[in-house]
């Protein structure tokens, strides 16, 4: 048995997750999300006070900003749409009939206008288009959404639905390279006083296809985003906690974000897998909470 499911089967046997029947979609118990209620208490701790806005957008997104945002170019195989039936009485006595011998019911699913969020920040480019000029300060915004990849696995680190939270900055690319770099330093200041061992490392995103080879390499290159990463499945390949992403001015030039001046944006985002977080917890410090070190307890819960 890999370390992989032997992790995920004492979760389930623990009563911390709770199996659907599908891979990297899992039911979670009051004590999990306690855990996560609690780390979200101990981020605002650290970001708090920067008087970011606080927004939250529901796990599905406008499909329209979705198409624009370019996401199907980078990661089609991690998108999830929403689809419904759209068929007339006849067409639901065929899809009744389909179902009952086992057969393939979908075929009068259509397209909504929806399609699953794949990062809570997704939808907060539009929306600050939509208010004009940003404020010459910049903007600052606390997000936290459910968000979906098409990724199934025995890892329980990597759900298929899971939260992430997360802080953009928008501003100038001094201001955003500014804000990133205080986030890792905080990143790194967190899980040390949650005793989790961890390192920072430039990483790159799941580009698909050939093309995506050149983009992941530039992204590299160009430091644009590092990884928190802690072990919690492997040693060898730690598992990205924290995400600390500098998209340089690519979402102000797509959504038309400009500053005071009307110069174009420049964006960053730091964001925390919460799921990840939580198992990262059970994982070093054992599955029963009121075990965990006393110093780990009195951070999250005081």
């Amino acid at each position: 048995m890999d370390a992989q499911t032997s992790l995920l089967d004492r979760l389930f046997d623990a009563g911390l997750l709770i199996d659907t029947g599908v891979e990297g979609l899992y039911g979670r118990s009051g004590q999990f999300e306690d855990v996560i209620a609690a780390f979200e208490r101990y981020i605002d701790t650290f970001g708090g006070a920067d008087g970011a806005e606080a927004i939250r957008f529901p796990p599905g997104m406008n499909r329209a900003y979705f198409e624009k945002s370019g996401y199907m170019k980078s990661f089609p195989q991690l998108a999830g749409t929403v689809h419904s039936f759209c068929g007339c009485e006849l067409d639901h006595v065929s899809l009744l009939k389909s179902m009952d011998d086992g057969t393939d019911w979908t075929g009068e699913q259509k397209a909504t206008n929806i399609v699953l969020t794949p990062a809570a920040c997704y939808p907060l480019y539009p929306t600050i288009a939509k208010r004009g000029n940003l404020p010459a300060k910049g903007g600052l915004y606390d997000l936290q959404s459910y968000c979906f990849r098409h990724e199934p696995s025995t890892d329980p680190a990597r759900q298929q639905l899971f939260r992430m939270r997360e802080y953009v900055c928008m501003g100038t690319e001094q201001h955003v390279t500014d804000f990133r770099q205080t986030w890792m330093d905080r990143g790194v200041k967190m899980m040390a006083g949650l005793d989790l061992p961890v390192e920072i490392d430039v990483a790159n995103d799941p580009f698909f296809g050939r093309a995506g080879k050149m983009l992941a390499n530039n992204q590299r290159d160009q430091n644009l985003k590092f990884e928190l990463l802690i072990p919690i499945t492997s040693v060898s390949k730690p598992t990205a906690c924290m995400s600390f992403n500098y998209h340089q001015d690519a979402f102000g030039t797509k959504w038309g974000l400009n500053l005071e001046d009307g110069a174009v944006a420049h964006t960053a985002c730091v964001g925390f897998g919460l799921e990840r977080i939580a198992l990262a917890l059970f994982h070093h410090h054992g599955l029963d909470v009121k075990q965990w070190p006393d110093t780990v307890r009195k951070a999250l819960w005081g």
